[in-house]
């Protein structure tokens, strides 16, 4: 069987809109199944907690997948986050109702099967496009993973467990556990 034809941006853009997650890699489509009920609670909580907040101090948005987010148009690379904030002095990534550059930070909930490719390759990504930093919620491990970029590289790798407050650079105000905002 031959392979797919690789995708241009411009024609993924052009598909029809799906809930399913899609994210195109350097024009080869990447289609998975719905995330699970845990990863989707989590989600939320992390979306209630972090839109509260941003929108308090109106600090910018936050977004939740599916949402396409476009590093890279020419080479095709698109990418769903769960959960991207893009603070207001990069509002001008928000394009005709599109994403199109590095969010500040991104969140990942990771699930024991990632729904598109691998983990490594995402954070390499996010690296090398310019986000600030990367949020990742290992569930089984009840651990809270923060990745600070600075000059293109993973600069800190901050890891902690639930009850633990977040401490990050790009929210500084932002001190909840992981625990509170879990919690049902």
């Amino acid at each position: 069987m031959a392979p797919a034809p690789l995708l241009t941006t411009d024609e993924y853009l052009r598909t029809p809109e799906t809930l399913q997650p899609t994210e195109v890699i350097y024009g080869a489509l990447r289609v998975a199944g719905a995330p699970t009920v845990r990863h989707q609670q989590a989600l939320c909580a992390f979306l209630v907690a972090l839109a509260l907040h941003v929108r308090e101090r109106r600090l910018g948005i936050v977004l939740v997948s599916p949402l396409d987010i476009i590093f890279d148009y020419e080479r095709a690379l698109i990418l769903q986050p769960d959960l991207v904030f893009i603070s207001n002095g990069r509002r001008t990534i928000l394009r005709q109702e599109r994403v199109i550059g590095a969010p500040d930070m991104v969140l990942e909930v990771l699930s024991p099967h990632p729904r598109i490719g691998n983990l490594q390759e995402r954070i390499d990504w996010f690296v090398q496009y310019g986000v600030r930093e990367i949020w990742l919620l290992h569930q089984l491990r009840e651990q809270f993973e923060m990745l600070i970029v600075q000059d293109g590289r993973v600069a800190r790798r901050d890891v902690s467990d639930y009850l633990t407050p977040i401490r990050s650079d790009v929210l500084p105000e932002f001190t909840m556990t992981v625990g509170d905002i879990l919690r049902e």
